[in-house]
């Protein structure tokens, strides 16, 4: 066990689904905070909110760490997943902090001017509801590198999905 810990892969795994279940537990708790109207209630809300958006770092951190051994063992369409799971996360992973931030201020800011509490408990719910949406966006091709059970592609070609599939790329079905 101690020897799988020091895998940047394995450490991956273990971590990358903290930003996306805490941000939606945290908008969650937010969204209970804000229909009871007390400024105590919102606090674990933030605070989940808070820990979930800096919780992409070591995510980040990790998997940035694990490409290449991961890109070594994937195949041709698990490496273009991978290529474009990593894309997404260097131009995406900025809204976490940004979310962290968010309720970061919304925790401390009340304190000295209270008429800040629900505007600022709002934005942080309604980035919490980006991240959601982002760590969606990040996670899927992420999930398709070695699940090829639920590729519908072979590759992320598809338009939207990502960059172009080689010439030499062949369908699921192997014709």
């Amino acid at each position: 066990m101690l020897v799988e810990l020091q895998n940047p892969a394995y450490q991956h795994l273990l971590i990358n689904h903290l930003p996306i279940i805490g941000t939606a537990m945290g908008v969650v708790a937010l969204v209970v905070g804000l229909a009871v109207r007390q400024r105590a209630a919102l606090l674990p809300g933030l605070v989940i909110l808070l820990v979930a958006g800096f919780s992409a770092w070591p995510v980040y951190e990790t998997g940035s760490a694990a490409y290449k051994s991961i890109r070594k063992i994937s195949d041709d369409s698990g490496s273009d997943w991978l290529d474009e799971h990593m894309d997404r996360a260097d131009n995406t992973v900025w809204v976490f902090y940004t979310m962290a931030g968010l309720a970061g201020l919304a925790m401390t800011v009340p304190r000295r001017w209270p008429t800040a509490t629900v505007p600022l408990a709002v934005a942080s719910a309604m980035a919490g509801v980006v991240c959601t949406g982002v760590a969606g966006y990040i996670a899927r091709p992420g999930g398709l590198v070695r699940h090829t059970e639920f590729r519908s592609s072979a590759s992320p070609a598809e338009p939207g999905e990502g960059p172009p599939a080689s010439p030499d790329a062949k369908p699921l079905n192997g014709r």
